[in-house]
């Protein structure tokens, strides 16, 4: 006859306080309280998905009812009450699923239900698993039973999202609140049910389950089972990968050491290969992001159990951070967090997402100081800019009549022109040491907003505007004046006399 295949989350689903992984405080609170005989008559079980919440309950009510307690606390598993619940017989504790009874009728019905006394046993014990999917009038109905149920009643109640639930439901219970599995104890768990099994397994492969599961045992079960059967019985690294299909820290130790030896070219490549398989590139920027903020961790012993990576992993993180400054860690993750701001909004995601990998390669890259003059630049005029100082002009000989704009002193406006005399003595130039040149006495010029090396001067422009404000006040005042004369003068009569 075939064996019935049973699924590794069922097989080795916890059965005492001593299995439990990873709630190792919760589970000697509930035996301390068992072994004291104070318990309450009504807990609260909250926690993220796959944490052992409802395995918890079950363990409880089996170890609250047990005839043969051990002295720790666990239940016998031999005593009627054991055998029952183990055979889904017992007539003491029942589980009832708020997803799918969440109406106040039920509810009503469970209260009848616990005013019967226990036939074996101690108490009467109601686990309701997704306790938050209950309605408004459910909760309603389940108060005053809950906060005064009979003495030989306790109500474990369960939920993954305890802000869902009244106040006076909380107010009512004693709440347990259930953590994440760390990856390394989900190794190590892994591990036991492989050897366990007979599958051969690499231990990184071991360690890539365990990060993806996020901190949930019945995920990294369900995960196990299914890598298991796609590598018939040998669980390797490689195969791990191309199954879940994952972005794995490999390909981020590959980028950093392009990026420390400022190769973009090898970061685009890589880069194209991870979109050319279908990661989004928002989790290509959030991963690498968490895995520098890794690297920053992994930098000092005081920082370390702050990696929620596996003990094989661990290493490689140290050596990787041994080679990055803080400073380029620092300065990567400013990058990657406004690419990741900007993602959404972008038209050219590929482009940004490349520009962003660039930036970080080229923190470390030793020939980008500035770019190379284009072609025709040497026509140009020079730009000065920081310490660069423009070429000197090759020196031409320039006649003495339009001196440089440095020798030109500022010129007075043409009012003042009027009101001076003409006594400007002759200028003589020396163009040749054996002659010399007179220069005629000229009047006044403006001076020319062009300077000697044929380009508009700062100097020629302000004095030009200068010019022809005096020269619009001059207008305006000659027509004042004339306005002035006009009115003053007699009016002249239209009547002719005859004499």
């Amino acid at each position: 006859m075939e064996t019935k295949y049973i699924v590794s989350a069922l097989k080795y689903r916890p059965d005492s306080f001593a299995s439990m992984v990873g709630q190792e405080a919760l589970s000697a609170t509930l035996k301390s309280s068992i072994v004291q005989q104070k318990t309450a008559h009504a807990y609260l079980f909250c926690g993220p998905r796959g944490v052992g919440k409802t395995s918890c309950a079950r363990i409880f009510a089996r170890a609250i009812n047990c005839l043969e307690r051990l002295p720790d606390g666990e239940a016998c598993g031999r005593c009627e009450s054991c055998k029952a619940f183990d055979e889904q017989r017992s007539m003491n504790i029942y589980e009832l699923d708020a997803a799918s009874n969440n109406s106040v009728d039920d509810i009503r019905l469970l209260i009848e239900q616990a005013n019967v006394p226990p036939q074996i046993g101690k108490y009467k014990i109601y686990i309701i698993d997704e306790v938050h999917m209950l309605s408004q009038q459910a909760f309603n109905a389940f108060l005053k039973t809950l906060e005064e149920p009979p003495s030989y009643v306790i109500f474990i109640l369960a939920t993954t999202e305890k802000h869902k639930i009244l106040p006076t439901i909380l107010s009512r219970c004693q709440i347990f609140d259930f953590k994440r599995i760390p990856p390394a104890r989900i190794e190590q768990h892994l591990r036991y049910v492989a050897d366990s099994e007979g599958i051969k397994a690499e231990a990184e492969a071991l360690a890539i389950i365990a990060t993806k599961a996020d901190g949930g045992m019945r995920d990294a079960l369900s995960l196990f089972d299914r890598i298991a059967r796609f590598s018939e019985g040998n669980i390797t690294y490689a195969n791990t990968i191309e199954n879940l299909n994952i972005l794995d820290y490999d390909y981020y130790f590959r980028l950093t050491d392009f990026f420390l030896q400022g190769d973009y070219r090898s970061v685009l490549i890589v880069l194209d290969e991870l979109l050319a398989k279908g990661f989004d590139g928002q989790v290509i920027v959030s991963g690498l992001a968490s895995f520098f903020r890794d690297l920053m961790m992994a930098q000092d012993a005081s920082t370390l159990p702050l990696l929620e990576q596996s003990e094989v992993v661990i290493q490689r993180y140290v050596d990787m951070a041994a080679r990055c400054p803080t400073s380029f860690l620092y300065q990567s993750l400013k990058i990657l967090n406004a690419c990741d701001q900007q993602y959404r909004q972008s038209n050219g995601k590929r482009l940004l997402l490349e520009l962003s990998l660039m930036n970080i390669a080229a923190l470390f890259s030793k020939g980008l100081t500035a770019p190379p003059p284009t072609h025709g630049a040497q026509h140009a005029n020079p730009v000065v800019s920081g310490s660069v100082s423009p070429r000197p002009a090759p020196a031409k000989e320039q006649p003495s009549v339009a001196p440089s704009q440095s020798s030109v002193p500022p010129q007075p406006s043409i009012g003042e022109q009027r009101r001076q005399p003409e006594t400007t003595a002759p200028t003589i130039t020396e163009d040749k040491p054996e002659q010399t040149k007179v220069v005629p006495p000229t009047r006044p010029m403006a001076t020319s907003t062009v300077g000697s090396e044929g380009r508009f001067t700062l100097r020629g422009i302000r004095n030009k505007q200068e010019q022809l404000q005096n020269n619009i006040q001059e207008v305006r005042t000659m027509r004042s004046s004339c306005n002035w004369l006009g009115s003053n003068l007699p009016k002249r009569s239209s009547r002719r006399r005859f004499t």
